[in-house]
C-alpha cells in the first residue's frame, strides 16, 4: 500500500498517496490546474504545453511533471502565475488559426475550454495568421495544421495493432509540425481513427464524415465549469438598478455581419427596463448618423477591413468615454480575417476576376476615389485604438452583453455565467 503523505497547495494541507501526479491530486481536492497536454494514463507525462505552470517549492515548473511528496509546497492561485498560464494559452490562440465559430471541434475543444476557465477575452499578442497546409492525403483523416498545439498526445497514443506510431514530430524548433504516416493511418480501424480525433485537444485531427459540429448543449464544454462555481450577485429588484443617472450608448458595425446587434436586441422584454436607463445616440438602432454628444459607452462590432472602418473607429474613440469590442470580429478579426492568410491581390482576383459569376471579358477590380480603400488584412479594433473592455462570442448572448454594460456603467456586480462566456 502506498505511503500517505501531507503537502500544501496555496497553504491548504492536502493528504494523498506518495508518488501520485500533482495535477490529478489537485483536481481531486477541488483545485484547478489547467493543462492541455496532460493525459492521466500517459506516464511519464508529456510536459509540452506548460499551461500547468505552478511554483513548486519556490521554483516555477509544470505541475504535470511532479509527483506529490511529503512536505512539498505548491502555489497555484498566485496572480503572476495565473498571468503566465493565461499568456501561454493566448499565444496558442495567436499562433494558430483558431476560428472557433467555424470549427467542428467548437464546444469540445480543450484549448477553447482553457480559455473559458481562465476568462480570456482577448489575446495580448497579435494573431500571426500563418498560411499552413491542410493535409487531405490520409485515407480517413484530415490533418489541420492551423489548429495543432504540438501537445504530443497523438504521437504517444495513436498506434497500430503492432505498436507502430501513426504520428510523429517533423522538423525542429518553430518549424516543428505533426506528420502522419499514410500507410500506418490506413491500418487503423474507423473506431481507432475516431478515438485519435477525440484524443486531440483541438480540432487538428478530423475524420471524414465523423467530425460534425454539434448543437449547443450537446457539447462537452457548454454548461459546466471544472472550477467551483462562484455565487452570482443578485440583481436589484425588477432586474434594474434604482435611482441611477441615465447613460448614453453608441453602437456601430464595422467589418462584421451585424449579428452582435441582433443579439443585443435579443434581450426581449428586458428592453423595456433598459430604455429607462439608457439613450442610444449614434447607432444603426436609431439611424442617428452623427454624434450629438459625448457618449458614456461605445459598443463596436466588427473589425477593420478598409479605411472607412478605421475612420469610424477613431471617431468612436474620441466620442466615447469607454469603448467596448463585442464579438470575435472586433476582438481579433473573426471570420472576415480568414482572408488574412491570403495576399490581398489574390483575394481581389478571386472575387472580381476569377469567380464563377465573373462575366466573360470582364477584367476589372472596382476602383474609385469614393470607395473605401481595402486594407492589407482585417485588423482587430485594439490594434487601431485603445479598447477598454472585450466581450467575446459569435455573437455574445444578450444577457452577457447587458450584464457587462451594467457592470461598466453602474458598477453592478452581475456575474457572467460559464454557459454565457463563449467564443462561438
Amino acid at each position: 500500500m502506498a505511503k500517505k503523505i501531507k503537502f500544501k497547495i496555496d497553504g491548504k494541507v492536502i493528504k494523498a498517496e506518495e508518488g501520485r501526479n500533482l495535477v490529478t491530486v489537485a483536481e481531486e481536492n477541488g483545485i484547478f490546474i489547467p493543462s492541455l497536454c496532460y493525459y492521466e494514463h500517459i506516464d511519464p507525462p508529456l510536459g509540452s504545453c506548460r499551461v500547468c505552470t505552478c511554483n513548486i517549492d519556490g521554483h516555477a515548473g509544470p505541475a504535470c511533471m511532479e509527483k506529490v511528496r511529503d512536505g512539498m509546497e505548491v502555489e497555484v492561485a498566485k496572480p503572476e502565475l495565473e498571468d503566465v498560464r493565461k499568456s501561454l494559452v493566448e499565444m496558442m490562440f495567436a499562433e494558430g488559426n483558431h476560428f472557433c465559430p467555424s470549427c467542428e471541434k467548437s464546444g469540445d475543444c480543450d484549448l477553447q475550454h482553457m480559455g473559458y476557465e481562465m476568462g480570456i477575452t482577448n489575446t495580448r499578442f497579435p494573431h500571426l495568421f500563418k498560411d499552413r497546409l491542410i493535409d487531405f492525403n490520409p485515407k480517413r483523416m484530415v490533418i489541420e495544421h492551423n489548429r495543432c498545439v504540438k501537445c504530443r498526445r497523438c504521437v504517444e497514443e495513436v498506434l497500430t495493432k503492432d505498436g507502430k506510431q501513426v504520428f510523429s514530430f517533423c522538423s525542429r524548433g518553430n518549424e516543428t509540425v505533426v506528420g502522419i504516416d499514410y500507410d500506418m493511418e490506413a491500418q487503423l480501424t474507423e473506431d481507432e481513427a475516431v478515438e485519435a480525433m477525440n484524443l486531440c485537444p483541438t480540432g487538428a485531427i478530423l475524420v471524414r464524415g465523423k467530425s460534425i459540429a454539434r448543437p449547443f448543449g450537446d457539447r462537452k464544454f457548454d454548461y459546466e465549469s471544472v472550477q467551483k462555481p462562484k455565487a452570482e450577485a443578485k440583481p436589484k429588484k425588477n432586474g434594474k438598478p434604482a435611482k441611477l443617472e441615465k447613460k448614453t450608448i453608441a453602437t456601430i458595425s464595422l467589418a462584421g455581419c451585424f449579428g452582435c446587434h441582433m443579439s443585443l436586441l435579443d434581450i426581449d422584454l428586458g428592453l423595456l427596463d433598459i430604455i429607462e436607463l439608457v439613450d442610444f445616440n449614434k447607432s444603426p438602432l436609431t439611424d442617428i448618423k452623427e454624434f450629438t454628444k459625448t457618449c458614456d459607452i461605445g459598443l463596436i462590432e466588427g473589425g477593420c477591413c478598409n479605411t472607412e472602418n478605421i475612420e469610424v473607429l477613431r471617431e468612436f474613440r474620441k466620442k466615447c468615454k469607454v469603448l467596448v469590442a463585442i464579438g470575435e470580429c472586433s476582438i481579433w478579426g473573426g471570420l472576415p480575417a480568414m482572408r488574412n492568410m491570403v495576399p490581398l491581390e489574390e483575394c481581389l482576383e478571386e472575387a472580381y476576376l476569377d469567380s464563377m459569376t465573373t462575366e466573360t471579358g470582364e477584367s476589372i477590380v472596382p476602383y474609385h476615389e469614393d470607395l473605401p480603400k481595402i486594407l492589407d488584412k482585417v485588423y482587430p479594433c485594439n490594434e487601431i485604438v485603445k479598447i477598454d473592455h472585450f466581450i467575446p462570442g459569435c455573437p455574445p448572448t444578450a444577457t452577457h452583453m447587458w450584464k457587462q454594460v451594467q457592470n461598466i456603467l453602474w458598477g453592478d456586480q452581475f456575474s457572467i455565467l460559464y454557459s454565457e462566456f463563449k467564443y462561438d
